[in-house]
């Protein structure tokens, strides 16, 4: 229209224009128009945007493009989404009102969008879709370099003309590793090992260990202290004000165990999906239904993730991808050696080989000790109870973990003794030197007084010391009772030697390695009848062994091809 009006007007055309004015003048007015059309269709078109943009997840797929390429296009993945909920979650007090704490832990693979999500585009969306422009944050991760990266990111993202067309906050100050705006609100970006001073109403703490610094006993220890003792002070409300930890997993002693420790709200996302340890939060879980079902398949298909898994240890995959800094079946023991292997009930004492010939106890209780002293933080003192059948199969009956220290310890090994009975011998390790004799020897004439108990020196390290219990556990030669510390204590098994915690299994080594040894000659005793899932068992007059099956409480039905045993108990 302007141009055409123009064209005319340069022609002298009959075009009839007002004394007095100038081609200069109409085409200020021309100018005029179009902008206040302009301004019009923008209003229009900005209170969709707004709209789409009222939640984080919307917000992101607008404002995907302001940062990156048409090269880079957005990629939907339902984990985005799920995040989102959990950020928004903290934005509106819903974990609050549930009476929770503003604490997230967030364990999920590289490449998915991580570090964007929760350092930059969820404090642009507070700013603005969320009219919170008052906000404080402190950002943080391993590297220097990356939290200037995210700062500038975020600094580039509100300085843009869409997102100050759509929501006009001015920054008054701005560089690489500071932001403030005209409202106080602010953003400050600091390596993690200096995170120390100044408070704000959002901590966000993004991988706070490189893939080296993950494997140094030392530099775990800092991290760990930062955490505790830094961390929890660097909060403005001590009640609203947030921590969010979102990192991968890299070691089973690195900060998101930590952090699970405290009671954070606790996300977990594997590459591949896991039904057995589905995710489940106060708002929602893993929205997958099949084992192995992929994350993010639009940027992470299958063949990708073949490809950049042949060239991954298993503990990388079993960290850095499944968000288990362990193999689920890896190191000396597997998980799978346990299938079918739960019991509901023990054999009767009958069924049971004696500790010694001489002796009534036919379970034997072997306790490890936690240590005392700067290095022994975090390792426990346990109990394992196991006996062997006269058919030559271990059952492990109890597991008790503690962190009691001193007295407490002795109370609790005696009261344990008191509810094993008679028939469970106590088995205590002997530390080299006067000082572990003069301890074994309290141990056993005061503390047990009264009691069958022993102890032995140990030979090896653990890792030898559990080598021959893995290699009855590998033929399926191991049961344990039904109970509530089964999962542990095989998540335990399953992490060792790699696992941050020991004490399962050295106690499980040296409960085993003080039972009889070798199969005692069949022996016959009185009728039992005995029960197999509500069902009477085969039974005879005469008994020889206890083949292992009993109680055994599998997902198949007795008989079927998913139990591999049978279905019944056989006693001969």
């Amino acid at each position: 229209m302007r141009r055409e009006l123009l064209e005319a007007v340069s022609e002298e055309t009959e075009l009839v224009i007002p004394h007095g004015l100038t081609i200069e003048m109409l085409q200020a007015e021309l100018s005029r128009r179009e902008n206040l059309e302009r301004r019009r269709q923008l209003n229009q078109d900005a209170d969709v945007v707004r709209d789409r943009c009222a939640s984080l997840h919307g917000f992101i797929r607008e404002a995907w493009a302001v940062l990156h390429p048409p090269s880079t296009p957005y990629l939907e993945g339902p984990h985005v989404e799920f995040l989102c909920r959990h950020l928004e979650a903290i934005t509106y007090g819903k974990f609050l009102e549930k009476q929770l704490d503003n604490r997230l832990l967030i364990n999920i693979p590289p490449g998915c969008m991580k570090s964007l999500l929760v350092t930059v585009f969820w404090p642009c969306w507070e700013w603005g879709p969320a009219k919170s422009p008052w906000l404080e944050y402190i950002t943080t991760s391993f590297r220097d370099d990356f939290c200037k990266r995210d700062c500038r990111r975020m600094r580039m993202l509100i300085e843009s003309q869409w997102y100050q067309e759509l929501w006009p906050i001015k920054l008054t100050r701005a560089n690489d590793t500071y932001l403030e705006n005209e409202n106080l609100g602010w953003r400050r970006s600091v390596p993690f090992g200096s995170l120390t001073g100044g408070r704000a109403h959002r901590l966000l703490i993004d991988d706070p260990h490189s893939v080296d610094s993950a494997e140094s006993d030392l530099d775990r220890e800092r991290a760990r202290m930062r955490f505790h003792e830094s961390v929890p002070t660097r909060v403005s409300d001590v009640t609203k004000s947030a921590i969010v930890l979102i990192m991968q997993r890299l070691h089973s002693n690195d900060l998101s165990y930590h952090a699970s420790k405290l009671g954070y709200i606790h996300i977990r996302l594997p590459m591949e999906f896991e039904a057995d340890a589905r995710c489940v939060t106060p708002i929602g879980q893993d929205w997958r239904t099949v084992d192995g079902e992929l994350l993010f398949p639009k940027r992470f298909t299958r063949e990708v993730l073949e490809r950049d898994k042949a060239a991954m240890t298993q503990y990388a995959i079993a960290g850095q991808l499944q968000q288990r800094p362990s193999p689920r079946e890896g190191g000396l023991f597997k998980r799978f050696w346990f299938d079918y292997r739960i019991l509901t009930s023990v054999p009767p004492a009958a069924e049971m080989m004696k500790i010694a010939d001489a002796s009534s106890a036919v379970w034997i209780r072997h306790w490890d000790l936690a240590g005392t002293g700067e290095n022994k933080r975090g390792a426990r003192t346990c109990g394992v109870k196991m006996g062997k059948t006269r058919n030559g199969q271990y059952i492990i009956a109890s597991v008790i973990t503690t962190r009691l220290e001193g007295y407490k310890v002795r109370e609790l090994i005696q009261k344990t003794a008191e509810a094993d009975g008679r028939d469970t011998e106590v088995s205590l390790p002997q530390d080299p030197g006067q000082a572990g004799k003069e301890q074994a020897k309290d141990y056993v004439s005061i503390t047990l007084d009264g009691f069958v108990a022993h102890s032995r020196r140990e030979d090896g390290d653990k890792y030898q010391r559990a080598e021959p219990f893995s290699a009855q556990c590998e033929v399926g030669n191991v049961y344990l009772l039904q109970a509530d510390w089964n999962e542990g204590y095989l998540d335990e098994l399953c992490q060792f030697p790699n696992g941050f915690l020991k004490d399962q299994v050295d106690a499980s080594s040296g409960a085993y390695a003080r039972l009889p040894k070798g199969k005692p000659m069949n022996f016959a005793r009185p009728h039992v009848q005995t029960m197999v899932r509500g069902v009477p068992a085969l039974s005879t007059t005469t008994y020889m062994h206890w083949e292992g099956n009993l109680g055994i409480a599998p997902s198949a039905p007795p008989g079927s091809d998913g139990d591999p045993r049978g279905g019944h108990q056989r006693w001969t």
